[in-house]
């Protein structure tokens, strides 16, 4: 493969505290691979939700590849990711008990072209914690902008 395809979630690391991460593979059917090399795809408002014991991601967009026929694929439908059993239960007891929550930070595709989400265990800030991550983010621009005008 040429070039790697990175889609991130930004809105999920202001809208959450990201406790633990894990990179999971997802089951794509069809078109949904190409769509991805070629960057078309959004997980800006998905979330993963349990099954029986198996971790989904929902409301996922992979637009339709524009070369398909009549097989093409869902642009929003449930797709399976996949974990080991251990990081599954570890998961699965940590959204039942603690209540907190699985959401997709990271789109992308690994050395062999294979896609991967990276996800992450998550707890909800609350607006003042958006308001101090804010401000950190403000001070640390003008920082820079002042370092760069010294130099």
């Amino acid at each position: 493969m040429l070039k790697t395809v990175n889609i991130l979630n930004k809105r999920a690391r202001f809208d959450y505290e990201i406790i633990d991460t894990y990179v999971a593979g997802i089951v794509l059917s069809g078109t949904e691979i190409k769509s991805i090399r070629l960057g078309k795809a959004n997980i800006t408002e998905s979330f993963c939700e349990f099954s029986n014991l198996e971790l989904f991601a929902i409301n996922t967009y992979i637009e339709e590849y524009s070369f398909g026929n009549q097989f093409n694929h869902k642009s929003r439908s449930e797709r399976k990711l996949l974990l080991n059993k251990k990081e599954l239960k570890s998961l699965h007891k940590s959204v039942q008990a603690k209540g907190l929550t699985i959401v997709p930070l990271k789109l992308f595709t690994n050395e062999k072209g294979l896609a991967k989400l990276q996800i992450g265990l998550c707890k909800g800030k609350k607006n003042y914690d958006k308001r101090e991550s804010l401000k950190e983010q403000d001070t640390k621009r003008d920082l820079d902008r002042i370092k760069k005008a010294y130099n």
